[in-house]
């Protein structure tokens, strides 16, 4: 079974945090790492999101959340 990378998405995109973790916490592929990075950053725990970065082979963005968002969402796409 593979992750809802686009529901968890649309779930933070509504700001349902919680949820959206709960989606992308039990995978470790690296568009799940990244979300949940996104999502750490969303909850304001940079130092857990920077882990989860790392875990995606990828620096912490210091683009805004927003910006962020879209980004995930092209690399979605992308997949």
């Amino acid at each position: 079974m593979s992750c809802d990378h686009l529901k968890a998405l649309d779930l933070a995109k509504a700001g349902k945090w919680d949820e959206s973790h709960e989606i992308v916490q039990s995978y470790s592929d690296n568009l799940s790492c990244l979300i949940h990075g996104y999502l750490h950053r969303v909850e304001g725990d940079l130092s857990n999101a920077k882990y989860w970065y790392n875990r995606a082979t990828e620096q912490m963005p210091k683009n805004t959340l927003d910006d962020e968002l879209k980004r995930l969402y092209q690399l979605v796409e992308s997949h």
